[in-house]
């Protein structure tokens, strides 16, 4: 089975997927800047593993993402919505959607439901 790496802009991002994934998921970083050796350490890092890029929906996560796309080109697409505070800001259970719907739900680990919400 094949590596799972999920790249996205900075540390808080990654601390929010990191509480939501099993340890099983890579998750790296660009720190908001792409520099070309910055994209060579992610490939490095990223190795052949599968590539999802979840990058925040505003101007510099737009950026950052065409120029990951253009460098992983079979990478998968995961989004937040735009009027979230990037992906740090976007409330779980929607974060967890989209983990589902980019089919990781096995590496998902699902907050224990809140009493009175079963």
């Amino acid at each position: 089975m094949a590596e799972i790496t999920i790249i996205v802009e900075g540390k808080n991002d990654r601390s929010k997927l990191r509480r939501l994934l099993s340890d099983e998921i890579n998750i790296l970083c660009t720190f908001g800047s792409m520099s070309s050796l910055k994209l060579e350490q992610l490939r490095k890092q990223a190795k052949d593993d599968e590539i999802y890029l979840f990058m925040d929906n505003d101007s510099s996560g737009k950026k950052i993402r065409a120029i990951l796309r253009d460098a992983f080109p079979d990478a998968e697409q995961i989004y937040t919505r735009r009027g979230y505070a990037g992906v740090e800001g976007t409330p779980d259970e929607y974060i967890i959607a989209q983990l589902e719907k980019a089919g990781l739900e096995e590496y998902i680990q699902y907050p224990p439901a809140l009493p009175g919400l079963e």
